[in-house]
């Protein structure tokens, strides 16, 4: 099923009127390149006329590869605000991208660098009831994949309109960088808030301690969205010392737990910026949260649209703008909209503290294992910037636990792990001790999304 181009999203559509409002005012940054309000909307305009003669139609499922800059994010709206289905694929992982595509029925793919538009598959069109349903309802659409860490990639399939709607209301522009990977359901959020909040988005190459620093002292940026694992990287490679980086009011980190060690010292580093711990997940979308003060682990979370209970220690979330469903799996949201997380959780006053995710568990001699709190502790030790901890097979214990620790500076091995594993026994029980410690790079230390690896 397809229909003639058109905008059909109230609240998405009114992108654009902000977007018009703003006029010259600079609203994308890329490298030592500046672009206006009118420019980005000017992009997207040829953007529209491209796609149309193209023969792209709205509902139809369109994939491209990239990062943010200019070209993509016009193209992305674009696509957006003509109906279309939304694909955006980060760099990489080229061996997985055939089965991603065909998982989500990509029916077009577009090279922004040549500015090609290819017709891909048009004897198989999708027919995924979740698909026709957003087709029928004249909306477009987005399609991430979850990181597949615990088997093959789900396919997410958002109403974009939904999405849309926490963004009626303006919030305080920041002047952020884009950090999250243009794949991530966060990286889209912190678009759209970026651009309906009227703020500046500043694009990064890479993900790099290094060029990120560069970033944020070159565009004066004000607000740096990330993870727990990169701003461990950005302390253990003391490039903060090297660069300005007093522009910075705001550092909001997600997607993994925040080792208080690591939260103390990015406040000693960082002493004039806010932290904030966010939450949010792919299938839900991105809650508002609040600390009792920068320096804690514990927040609350919820805000408009959102609501959360805990059952036997884990978080259910029910949202307004949660997602219609995987293509390739059965929905975990159930008839009442309730999702369980799989986050484990304690409560105390209103507020609630992640203490990791169900599925990390490790069973060791019958005893259960935070890999969390085992790291929490090594990254109390003086020189450690990384840890990652991991259950592997013994056969006396069932499992027994191994670290990988990266430091900030040489230091022979068996010294290090001397004083490593003396700490450990000093805060820890026998059983969540490690029997293994291998130091190593921090570079090899987290994934190309900056979170931690604990394979």
């Amino acid at each position: 099923m397809s229909y003639p181009l058109g905008t059909y999203a109230p609240h998405f559509a009114g992108l654009s009127d902000r977007l018009r409002v703003r006029g010259e005012n600079v609203v994308l940054i890329s490298g030592d390149q500046s672009f206006s309000a009118s420019a980005l909307l000017i992009a997207i305009d040829s953007w529209r006329d491209e796609l149309r003669s193209a023969g792209v139609k709205a509902g139809n499922i369109c994939a491209f590869e990239g990062d943010y800059r200019l070209e993509t994010v016009s193209l992305m709206l674009a696509l957006m605000q003509a109906g279309a289905i939304v694909v955006p694929f980060s760099y990489g992982m080229p061996s997985e991208r055939a089965e991603l595509c065909h998982v989500a029925g990509v029916e077009w793919q577009i090279d922004w660098n040549s500015r090609s538009v290819f017709k891909r598959d048009p004897s198989s069109p999708t027919t995924h009831p979740l698909i026709e349903n957003l087709r029928a309802s004249r909306r477009p659409g987005l399609i991430v994949f979850t990181s597949g860490s615990s088997g093959k990639p789900k396919a997410i399939l958002h109403d974009v309109e939904r999405v849309a709607t926490k963004f009626a209301m303006a919030r305080q522009p920041w002047r952020m960088l884009l950090m999250l990977l243009i794949d991530h359901f966060g990286g889209f959020n912190t678009l759209l808030a970026c651009l309906f909040d009227g703020g500046v988005g500043i694009c990064v190459e890479n993900r790099k301690p290094e060029t990120v620093c560069k970033a944020i002292a070159t565009a004066h940026a004000e607000l740096l969205p990330t993870t727990p694992t990169f701003l461990g990287l950005l302390i253990g490679s003391g490039l903060w010392r090297v660069h300005d980086l007093s522009s910075l009011k705001l550092i909001t980190y997600g997607t993994e737990p925040m080792p208080p060690a690591t939260l103390k010292r990015v406040k000693e580093v960082f002493p004039n910026a806010q932290l904030k711990q966010t939450y949010g997940l792919s299938e839900l979308g991105v809650l508002r949260s609040s600390s009792p003060d920068s320096e804690s682990v514990w927040l609350k979370i919820g805000g408009l649209g959102f609501e959360t209970r805990i059952v036997d220690g884990e978080l259910h979330v029910r949202s307004q703008s949660s997602m219609l469903g995987y293509l390739n799996a059965p929905t975990p949201i159930d008839k009442d909209g309730w999702m369980n997380t799989g986050d484990l959780v304690e409560e105390k006053e209103g507020l609630i503290r992640f203490v990791g995710r169900k599925s990390d568990i490790i069973n060791v001699g019958g005893q259960k294992v935070f890999p969390a709190e085992v790291e929490d502790v090594i990254l109390e030790v003086a020189g450690v910037t990384q840890a990652s901890v991991r259950g592997i097979r013994n056969t006396v214990l069932g499992n027994a636990i191994v670290a990988r620790v990266s430091l900030d500076e040489f230091e022979h091995q068996a010294h290090a792990i001397e004083r490593i594993r003396d700490h450990c026994r000093t805060r820890l029980q026998k059983f969540k001790v490690p029997i293994r410690f291998e130091i190593v790079d921090q570079s090899s230390m987290s994934s190309n999304r900056s979170k931690k690896i604990r394979t």
